[in-house]
């Protein structure tokens, strides 16, 4: 394709349903992948959205809707990202023009668009055991439909799919695995089923696998013994054992492959063939990230795996140059790190969106990426503490969720210094309710003994980091939104840990910001005021366990608010609420937070709005509150 494309027009407007592809010729297929090509280049550009992915698997993604019968048949994608080419062909071309803005299209499957999404989760290396029940129910149903599981960008090295595949390799349904193998999650695929897969690749050429096969012998395979005798068997010079079948066969799963995942008469042969099996089978596809464009194929970091908005004809970025959290926070790692060698750090496939990446430039042998297997990621930060380390585990705050058991049973029970830091904490926008990290505060704050940092600024995200990695009897967490750091609001005063950042004499309202919500709390003091009401704004800082020190200042005011980026159930404002009555202060409390609920996706602005998390909405209810606070105080006044 070129590198400067135009809205494709020609053979995919004739496209309606995944049955229009059945009539076409093979050139007419070859046709329609470069315009699918040019289609996704042209609109990502202007909206963002996962290009590199889908960029790879449009022959893939056009050999599966032309072997299986969709909606009928199921296909499942893992990780969800790469559902986009399926998209263009179930009927939803027009949609891609709000594609992840509010009111358009999802970034991921979504019931709600289209019959021929069933699972919306877009958290990795889920698809295999969705597809196990599936095929399992048609089964048991007598329905003679087949299941189709894409999995790809590194979702095979999440423990989940290997105990799908156990289960899946003792039944004899219709269950077909496409791995879209491409080496990379984010980044370069971690690990030793990575490495392994990492020989057969047919990009550069099948021939280069023998040269790269002394890599794959230097490294732990996951699996096991199989891999271990395939490994021997290519050391034995035995070209043929270079094939992962023996691998899956050994599991009990038919395997067809390696497969040039970019010719896609050669993938609907493979796929012909699996549907024929009527029992599970492995169809393993190898394809490029970023496959077309050149500015996605010459980017060795990513491969445009997730680029917000750019010039489709030079490849260059139009995003705003504004300083992100991410940045403040690999910046201040490194810091640390230069001043104490027991610091590392781990990450689950996530090192450049994570910013661990910069620690493992500086210290690469003090640096682990362990793949998207974010479990295996605590209780390995575990076993590097226990080992006199300080492990700084960096992982986006809706990733940790999935190692709630780990994080408080093997890191918190044995009391290990642990610190964990949540990129994309909060509402993030347009990624939707499965990448939203508003869970973070709620579900963390029942483990015994953490302490859960919520920084404001850039200069109090430096100073917490390193508050964390000074906490030596227990897991710390540290968490900040995505995006630009707001401005540096200095405090007038500390308190304890607790910063006080607005005070009047009068002491009507305490207003409790956590985090990214201390501007917002600024913001309503402000309308507050105006109305004569004396607002004091505070920043805890530390927001698990509760500070005595804010009980303190609670009892010194007539209402206590609390404003969290965060669910509301279990929250800081329960917390709050909680300290306030243990204390016996009588204070009342009202918090404002994400009410508990899966909501769409937008804009951060857009979501909060309609959460009627805004200075205005905020001002509004307080005053209402205040109000009935007096008019309850003037009824129990005796009269005079």
């Amino acid at each position: 394709m070129s590198d400067s494309p135009s809205t494709p027009a020609g053979l995919l407007t004739t496209i309606t349903t995944p049955g229009d592809l059945k009539r076409l010729s093979a050139e007419q297929l070859t046709l329609l992948a470069a315009e699918i090509r040019d289609f996704l280049v042209t609109k990502v550009s202007k909206t963002g959205g996962h290009l590199g992915p889908n960029l790879g698997v449009v022959e893939v993604t056009l050999a599966m809707h032309r072997v299986f019968d969709s909606p009928r048949d199921k296909i499942l994608f893992d990780t969800g990202h790469q559902s986009y080419v399926h998209k263009i062909l179930t009927g939803r071309q027009e949609g891609f023009d709000l594609l992840r803005q509010r009111g358009g299209l999802t970034g991921y499957p979504s019931q709600a668009e289209s019959e021929h999404d069933l699972i919306e989760n877009s958290h990795a290396s889920t698809a295999l055991s969705y597809a196990d029940g599936l095929a399992k129910a048609f089964a048991l149903r007598g329905e003679d439909r087949h299941v189709v599981a894409v999995v790809g960008d590194g979702a095979l090295t999440g423990g989940m799919c290997w105990e799908a595949l156990n289960n899946i390799a003792a039944t004899k349904n219709k269950l077909v695995i496409v791995v879209n193998d491409n080496g990379r999650s984010y980044a370069p695929t971690i690990g030793g089923l990575a490495d392994h897969l990492s020989t057969l690749r047919l990009n550069p050429g099948y021939e280069k696998v023998l040269d790269l096969v002394k890599d794959a012998l230097g490294q732990t395979p996951v699996v096991g013994r199989p891999v271990f005798e395939v490994l021997h068997a290519v050391k034995r010079g035995i070209k043929d054992a270079i094939s992962p079948q023996p691998m899956f066969e050994d599991l009990g799963l038919k395997y067809i492959g390696p497969v040039d995942g970019h010719d896609q008469q050669a993938m609907e042969s493979a796929l012909r063939r699996a549907k024929g099996f009527n029992a599970p089978v492995i169809v393993h596809a190898v394809t490029r990230k970023g496959f077309g464009y050149s500015p996605a194929e010459q980017d060795e970091a990513d491969r445009w795996h997730s680029p917000s908005a750019f010039d489709a004809a030079t490849g260059k970025l139009v995003a705003s140059s504004a300083v992100k959290w991410t940045k403040i926070f690999a910046e201040e790692l490194v810091a640390i790190a230069d001043e104490r060698p027991d610091i590392v750090g781990i990450t689950a496939a996530m090192a450049e969106p994570t910013g661990i990446a910069a620690l493992a430039k500086k210290y690469p042998e003090r640096t682990y990426d362990v793949g998207i297997a974010e479990q295996h990621a605590v209780t390995s930060a575990a076993g590097l503490a226990m080992g006199g380390l300080h492990p700084v585990a960096a992982i986006y705050a809706t990733f940790l969720n999935r190692a709630f058991d780990q994080v408080l049973l093997d890191v918190a029970m044995h009391k290990l210094p642990v610190t964990f830091v949540l990129d994309r904490a909060g509402i993030t926008g347009p990624d939707g309710p499965s990448h939203y990290g508003i869970w973070d505060m709620s579900v963390f704050g029942t483990v015994p003994g953490l302490r859960l940092a919520a920084p404001r600024d850039a200069a109090t995200l430096r100073e917490e980091l390193r508050e964390a990695v000074a906490v030596d009897d227990g897991p710390t967490v540290v968490r900040f939104p995505t995006g630009s750091v707001a401005p540096d609001t200095p405090a007038l005063r500390r308190v304890g840990p607790v910063d006080v950042l607005r005070e009047d004499k009068k002491k009507d309202i305490l207003l409790v910001g956590v985090g990214s919500f201390v501007g917002l709390g600024l913001d309503a003091a402000e309308r507050l005021a105006e109305q004569g009401y004396g607002v004091t704004v505070v920043d805890p800082r530390w927001v698990r366990p509760v500070p005595a020190e804010l009980v303190a200042l609670a009892a010194e005011h007539r209402l206590v608010v609390t404003l969290e980026d965060g669910i509301r159930a279990g929250g800081v404002g329960d917390a709050v609420a909680a300290a306030l009555r243990d204390a016996g202060v009588p204070v009342p409390l009202r918090d404002f937070g994400v009410p508990a609920g899966f909501h769409p996706h937008g804009t951060r602005a857009e979501i909060l709005t309609s959460l009627g998390l805004t200075a205005q909405d905020i001002a509004r209810d307080v005053t209402e509150w205040v109000s009935r606070i007096d008019a309850g105080a003037a009824v129990e006044e005796p009269a005079l």
